[in-house]
């Protein structure tokens, strides 16, 4: 299976180039436009020189059967066309695209063309989060924070806070039939958001505040007088009367702990299945998260 990397930033090299390197059967190419990071991470990963481009033009030559596309953001729209429209199956990392029509054009073309487009929400996938979905969820309460950081509301609400939109969306045990956002903005830059989604019987609260004075994640569900606590996606925390604690094993590895191990094995399993993956559901965190875009911008205005 011939499957490319498009991008070769922190994310690719520290995250996903570990795990597709280690993938028996894959024969790996990397693309990116900067020469020499291209021979540094080849020569990382023992990439032959031929597998090496620098155009997208030279790596399509190759007829891949999947790519990942861990470019910048602002670039994805471009890229993902391309991979599409040659029958690419295409991972690609949150978000899809900045503005949600662009996200929903590829989504549709994805659809129109009957090819794979898979967007990396990890943490549905993190073994910490994922264990979360079995137990009791009445409350949700997701805190991704980070220190000194206030930014442009779209790229803050698109780059990271979508982690804890889809994160709220995957766990929550029912349809919501409210939403509310309340946000900081100041001087055009986010200082904090919540988001609060409830249904039938369940309330879901999802916040960031980037002057946290730490960096940290906390998710926390809880039901039927119990609750379960993960910390930072690896320590966990149940309470049944008294807490008892599961720390993260010496020797898990990052990309399992995080999640991203099992996306890309859920992608590329698929791939071979021959079975077309849809970002149908992706769609909807991005649709949630326009909204939140816009709502925060219109309580600033007011």
């Amino acid at each position: 299976m011939k499957v490319g990397c498009i991008g070769l930033g922190d994310i690719a090299q520290k995250a996903y180039l570990p795990v597709l390197s280690a993938v028996p059967g894959v024969e790996l190419h990397l693309q990116t436009r900067t020469p020499a990071t291209l021979d540094a991470v080849g020569d990382t990963h023992r990439i032959p020189v031929a597998a090496r481009h620098t155009t997208l033009d030279s790596l399509l030559a190759e007829g891949l059967d999947a790519a990942f596309v861990h470019a910048p953001t602002a670039v994805h729209p471009e890229i993902v066309e391309r991979l599409l429209e040659a029958g690419v199956a295409t991972y690609v990392d949150k978000p899809i695209a900045y503005e949600y029509a662009e996200s929903e054009r590829l989504v549709n073309l994805a659809e129109e063309r009957g090819v794979s487009l898979f967007v990396g929400f990890n943490r549905r996938f993190a073994p910490s989060y994922a264990q979360c979905a079995e137990h009791p969820r009445e409350l949700i309460l997701m805190q991704k924070n980070r220190v000194g950081l206030p930014e442009d509301p779209r790229a803050l609400v698109l780059d990271d806070f979508i982690h804890v939109v889809d994160t709220l969306r995957f766990l929550a045990p029912g349809p919501v039939d409210h939403t509310t956002v309340r946000a900081r903005i100041v001087d055009g830059l986010m200082h904090h958001v919540v988001l609060q989604l409830s249904g039938d019987g369940f309330t879901a609260i999802g916040m960031m505040n980037r002057l946290n004075g730490s960096t940290e994640e906390i998710l926390e569900v809880s039901g039927r007088d119990t609750k379960r606590q993960v910390l930072n996606l690896a320590d966990i925390v149940d309470h049944k009367g008294q807490p008892s604690i599961r720390r993260r094993g010496d020797w898990v590895p990052v990309a399992r702990q995080r999640g991203i191990e099992a996306c890309v094995h859920t992608f590329l399993d698929a791939v071979r299945a021959g079975q077309v993956l849809s970002a149908q559901d992706a769609l909807a965190t991005h649709e949630l998260c326009e909204r939140i875009v816009r709502d925060s911008l219109e309580q600033a205005s007011s």
